[in-house]
């Protein structure tokens, strides 16, 4: 007799347009599960259909209760949520999971690892019940990401997105109007911009393993917290074969490397008569989001004008989106990653919309755009 876990059966009768956004906790408090089930239930077009306390449960509760997201715990007894996951997209592999990671050093790695092996995202866990019930940033980022990624997945499965009662703000769009590409002139260009969110680091590592030649220098925002930008910056390294690291405020920009912007500082550029060099800082978040892409693009735009381009990939919300529009005054060029290949299609869909990318491809054909306008030929 097999013993095969069976995989869950989503018909689409079953989910309507005010079927909120189901989701599992799982972790191995029992408080830091209540707190996380008061703060998601507070919404009304989202629901805690199920709570597991370890990774081997939630495997078994995913066969009879199918759910859009699943908040994961890493360190768990009996099964952690890294050994947990393989498991859980066996049973639905388009599950959109979020990793939930205290900010250790081992965690932070834990969590990127998770993120290549197919987690849609992560959250930064306070370490106490106390920092979780007080706050409210962490409250915001969590409704926002189960929120969004509860959309991704039925949009995948071509389920019925949330609307809900009258009284709330409906989440579901029209479907936007047809792409139009901007057209742009073949230039050698000096520098690339990268912004990313939500699937970035995924996106991220198959750019870079795609990107066989760019003599510039190339800059990366992702939003992510400190200790996890450190190790981003490691693996981006290793997949690029070229030197790579968290930039540090006032060196100088050199052609051949990567610099990653680091948690919770913004990273701009400015040109002093030495050269182009880094400057970090802690101003306010921008769009929620410290590191955020649009300072980093402003900057760029004063410091290279139009021999930047920029690359916009998968992530929630349009950060980056104003940035881009002063790099087009600029002279620069704008790019996209495709919805198909993006885990949350914010970002670039937003610029894609605004009209201003000259092209809107997988982050594979990207990173062969970028190549050839690196060596000053048409792509």
């Amino acid at each position: 007799m097999s013993s095969a876990i069976p995989v869950p059966i989503r018909s689409a009768a079953a989910v309507t347009t005010t079927t909120p956004y189901r989701v599992m906790l799982v972790d191995d408090s029992a408080v830091i599960r209540g707190i996380l089930a008061r703060t998601l239930t507070n919404e009304s077009d989202i629901s805690v259909a199920v709570t597991a306390s370890n990774g081997e449960q939630a495997v078994r509760l995913l066969a009879q209760h199918p759910v859009d997201v699943i908040v994961l715990d890493i360190e768990m007894p009996v099964l952690d949520g890294l050994g947990a996951l393989p498991r859980l997209f066996a049973i639905d592999p388009n599950v959109k999971i979020v990793m939930a990671s205290t900010l250790t050093q081992r965690n932070a790695e834990i969590s990127l690892k998770a993120l290549e092996l197919g987690a849609a995202d992560y959250i930064p866990k306070p370490t106490t019940t106390r920092e979780i019930s007080a706050g409210d940033e962490f409250k915001r980022e969590l409704v926002a990401k189960v929120r969004t990624l509860g959309i991704a997945y039925r949009r995948a499965a071509s389920l019925p997105l949330w609307t809900g009662p009258a009284e709330t703000v409906p989440v579901a769009k029209p479907e936007p109007k047809p792409i139009a590409l901007r057209p742009y002139r073949v230039r050698p260009v000096e520098a690339l911009a990268i912004g990313s969110s939500t699937g970035g680091p995924q996106a991220l590592l198959r750019f870079f393993k795609a990107l066989k030649t760019f003599p510039g220098p190339v800059l990366v925002t992702q939003h992510m917290p400190p200790t996890f930008t450190a190790i981003l910056a490691d693996n981006l390294g290793r997949a690029s074969g070229r030197p790579c690291a968290e930039a540090k405020d006032g060196e100088p920009v050199r052609p051949g490397r990567i610099y990653v912007a680091p948690g919770n500082f913004h990273m701009t550029l400015h040109r002093d008569p030495l050269g182009v060099r880094i400057a970090l800082n802690q101003d306010a978040p921008e769009n929620f989001c410290r590191p955020s892409v649009d300072p980093m693009l402003r900057s760029m735009a004063q410091v290279w004008g139009p021999s930047v381009l920029t690359v916009i990939l998968t992530g929630m919300g349009h950060d980056g989106l104003k940035g881009c529009r002063s790099m087009i005054a600029a002279g620069g060029i704008v790019i996209a990653q495709d919805e198909v290949t993006s885990v949350v299609w914010g970002m670039p869909g937003a610029v894609a919309h605004d009209g201003i990318c000259s092209a809107v491809k997988p982050v594979d054909e990207l990173a062969a755009f970028a190549e050839s306008l690196g060596q000053g030929r048409a792509p």
